[in-house]
């Protein structure tokens, strides 16, 4: 296993890697909307949010040498699935690669930092 890791995206916030690479997959851990140049959550907009996690995720796929159509598996936690079309829409200016990667959408009672989105995906390289 090789930890993957880049100041692009948020540090760890607890006992867990950005992502790790084994077997030719890259797993990449959940991210929130932190930006990386300050450690704070972005404005309290789902928008604004998912494109910061989705801008993070970027990051620790490329320092992996990976991008978005390297992907094969994502999931995608919201604390309110009302914002499901929002996000829906700009997740699909990020994977815009046939074949887009499986995916799954939920809702959950809350988030870490009580952000609004959470990714979390696979790689494979």
């Amino acid at each position: 296993m090789k930890k993957i890791s880049t100041d692009k995206a948020p540090a760890a916030i607890g006992p867990y890697s950005q992502a790790i690479e084994a077997n030719g997959f890259v797993f990449v851990s959940g991210q929130i909307p932190i930006d990386p140049a300050n450690g704070q959550i972005v404005e309290d907009d789902i928008q604004i949010q998912t494109r910061r996690v989705l801008d993070n995720i970027g990051a620790i796929l490329n320092k992996a040498g990976c991008n978005f159509s390297n992907v094969v598996k994502a999931e995608v936690f919201l604390s309110d699935i009302n914002d499901f079309a929002v996000v829906n829409e700009i997740y699909a200016e990020y994977f815009t690669a046939e074949p887009q990667p499986a995916r799954q959408a939920v809702e959950v009672a809350n988030l870490p930092k009580l952000v609004k989105i959470e990714i979390s995906c696979i790689a494979c390289k």
